[in-house]
């Protein structure tokens, strides 16, 4: 059985299991989509054809791949004008599998089996939720962890305390010995004073003897 169809405003024959490429369909890939445009149908007896399409016939085909065909160069020119022009053009393409041939206005068989599968997939969604509970005995396992450090801190601020209680006592030791070893300086330097003074008197006597002429 073969069908001729209409879309992108060409015509295909195509029979089931024929694999072609047509101008862009919208449709993910695996998607069943349908040819509404069928101009004849034969194969089974006498031809049928439409006047200009047939009325309840449609041909269903699944998307294989949504690509783009070879670019083509547009270029336009004027002698003598200045003019030139140029541009590149790539056509969106379909490729498609033809599944099936319908007419009296069926459906297609596949499009049907394709949509229970996800009417099954539903209640595996709703089963994941139970999954939540383990993070709540996290959350009540933090506090516990928590407070050991906090019990810690108190006994390292102790031996703080001792140190500079230390530090005071041996800065008062070292003012003492430093205001014990000044005192005797100050003798000594006492007692240099008085050494000077009998150079002085010496001196004295020595000038007053003089000869009477």
């Amino acid at each position: 059985m073969y069908a001729v169809i209409r879309t992108g405003g060409k015509q295909y024959r195509v029979a089931p299991e024929d694999v072609i490429v047509v101008e862009k369909i919208q449709g993910d890939e695996g998607a069943i989509v349908q040819f509404a445009e069928v101009l004849m149908v034969g194969g089974d007896g006498a031809p049928k054809i439409g006047a200009p399409t047939l009325s309840g016939a449609s041909v269903a085909a699944e998307v294989v791949t949504q690509g783009r065909g070879e670019k083509i160069l547009v270029f336009k020119k004027k002698r003598r004008k200045n003019y030139r022009r140029k541009a590149g053009h790539r056509q969106e393409l379909t490729t498609v599998r033809i599944t099936e041939i319908l007419t009296d206005g069926k459906k297609p068989s596949k499009a049907k089996a394709a949509a229970k599968p996800k009417a099954e997939a539903k209640p595996k969604t709703e089963a994941k939720p139970a999954a939540k509970k383990p993070p709540a005995k996290k959350a009540e396992e933090k506090p516990a962890a928590e407070a050991k450090p906090a019990a810690k801190k108190p006994a390292a601020k102790k031996p703080a305390a001792k140190t500079t209680a230390a530090k005071t006592n041996e800065a008062k030791t070292t003012a003492e010995k430093t205001s014990a070893t000044k005192k005797p300086a100050a003798k000594t330097a006492a007692a240099k004073k008085p050494a000077a003074k009998p150079k002085t008197a010496a001196k004295k006597p020595a000038a007053k003897p003089k000869e009477d002429g």
